[in-house]
C-alpha cells in the first residue's frame, strides 16, 4: 500500500507498507441520489446542507439525476448513510485493495494505463450516472473507483502512513480531517484518480 516514487502530490502516501486485509464487502456503485433519498425519507439521514448541498455541481434535488452519485455531503452524512444500511465507510487500506483488483501492483482499477475519459468520469462539467464507464471497472465489477465523485474513507487524515494499523482497519487519530479517495469528474490530472492518491 502507498507510493514511493517521489512524484508531486504523493508525499503523504509514504511509506509503502504491507497490510493484511480481512475479508470485507463493498458496494458495487457509489451511493446514488435515489439511494440517499430513501435514507432521508426514513429519517436516517439529513438532506445535504446549504453549505455543501447547493450549487451547479450538486445532484441533490436536481431532476434526472436519481442515478447519479450523491455528492455535496460531508463525512458525517456519508457515515450516517453507511450506518443506515448496516455498514460503514471503507478504510483506506480496503479502498486501495479494492481499487487495485485485490492488491495488485497497479495504479488504477483497470491497470496502469493513464486515466482517460473512456475509463473514468473525469474532466467534465458534472457527474454521470453510476457505472457509466464499464471499461474502468475493477475485475470484481466495482464501478467508479476512479472518477465521478470523491469517496469518503473512515480514516482520519494524517500526512503519512506512519503508525497506521497493519490489519487494514481505519486510522483513528486525533485530527479533525477525514480522507477522500478516487478523484472526481472535475479532475483533469489523471494522477488524482490513482488508487494510491489521498485527499
Amino acid at each position: 500500500m502507498g507510493a514511493d516514487s517521489g512524484e508531486q502530490g504523493f508525499g503523504d502516501a509514504k511509506p509503502i507498507h504491507e497490510v493484511a486485509i480481512k475479508t470485507f464487502d463493498m458496494s458495487k456503485t457509489d451511493v446514488t441520489v435515489e439511494q440517499y433519498a430513501e435514507c432521508v425519507i426514513k429519517s436516517g439521514c439529513t438532506e445535504p446542507g446549504t453549505e455543501l448541498g447547493t450549487g451547479h455541481y450538486c445532484n441533490w434535488g436536481v431532476a434526472g439525476r436519481q442515478l447519479h452519485p450523491i455528492n455535496c455531503v460531508d463525512w458525517a452524512q456519508a457515515s450516517k448513510y453507511a450506518e443506515f444500511k448496516g455498514a460503514r465507510l471503507p478504510s483506506e487500506a480496503e479502498f486501495e485493495y479494492a481499487a487495485t483488483n485485490g492488491g495488485k501492483n497497479q495504479k488504477y482499477p483497470w491497470g496502469n494505463a493513464k486515466a482517460t475519459s473512456a475509463l473514468a468520469v473525469m474532466n467534465t462539467d458534472g457527474t454521470m450516472p453510476v457505472c457509466s464507464k464499464p471499461k474502468g471497472n475493477t475485475a470484481q465489477g466495482l464501478c467508479d473507483m476512479s472518477g465521478n465523485v470523491w469517496q469518503w474513507m473512515q480514516d482520519e487524515y494524517q500526512d503519512s502512513y506512519e503508525g497506521v494499523p497493519a490489519d487494514g482497519s481505519a486510522f483513528d487519530g486525533t485530527g479533525s480531517f477525514r480522507v477522500m479517495r478516487g478523484g472526481s469528474f472535475l479532475n483533469n490530472d489523471a494522477s488524482y484518480l490513482r488508487a494510491d492518491h489521498r485527499g
